[in-house]
């Protein structure tokens, strides 16, 4: 009896983990999971990572991806997920612009390379608990790709936040993907102010370690640089 609730637990575990396989531009998705989207080292396990500073909070990838995504700039874009998003904390996107000579096929985002471009707010439910956008879908939340972001190829980054245990240290777990992506019909804008993944991230930052049953809605300070809308 011992060994089967065992297994019972592990499995409940694993359905309220997901990974984000699938990036959906425009409303049309990616012709299978990970074509462009790097398959992550949880694609199996779809445990989070615990480790904000480690070199996985980067994209969290076990290999890159076969294939570039064209997305236009000011493209609707979100990510389908494996399992409800069940957990309570902020949807992030970030993109890094592949240098000159390199490719997004095979650049690794190392450096003070990265701006955020969205982030989600929580609001207080009727069971005054905190609740984010797109919460318990199986989908990651809509954001735009900046109207003025130049062309060029970029790896473009979600990340889901879950804090449901992130009153304690080491505790919050990151849920990620990185793509391979060419930005076309962009502007001219100054993406930034730019951060270093890892780097961005610290274990006690205010929006990594809270108590979410301790803090209002506009208190939650989502971790990393200001968002850039272009």
């Amino acid at each position: 009896m011992k060994f089967f609730t065992n297994l019972l637990l592990a499995a409940a575990a694993v359905e309220a983990h997901y990974t984000f396989p699938k990036l959906v531009v425009n409303g049309k998705s990616e012709a299978a999971d990970w074509s462009a989207t790097r398959m992550t080292k949880n694609a199996q396990s779809k445990q989070g990572i615990e480790n904000p500073t480690s070199a996985d909070i980067r994209c969290y990838q076990s290999k890159n991806a076969a294939e570039i995504a064209a997305v236009p700039a000011g493209a609707t874009i979100h990510y389908i997920s494996t399992q409800q998003v069940n957990h309570p904390g902020p949807t992030q996107y970030y993109l890094a612009k592949v240098p000159a000579g390199q490719t997004a096929a095979t650049w690794d985002g190392s450096g003070a390379v990265w701006f955020k471009i969205f982030t989600t707010m929580p609001t207080m439910d009727k069971n005054k608990q905190l609740t984010w956008p797109g919460q318990n879908e199986y989908k990651t939340t809509n954001a735009t790709i900046p109207a003025s972001t130049p062309d060029g190829e970029y790896l473009l980054r979600v990340e889901h936040i879950a804090l449901h245990m992130a009153m304690q240290a080491g505790k919050a777990q990151f849920y990620l993907a990185c793509s391979q992506i060419k930005i076309t019909g962009g502007g001219n804008g100054t993406p930034g102010p730019l951060a270093a993944l890892p780097g961005a991230y610290k274990t006690n930052d205010p929006g990594i370690l809270v108590n979410l049953q301790a803090i209002q809605p506009d208190a939650y300070i989502p971790p990393g640089p200001a968002v850039w809308t272009g």
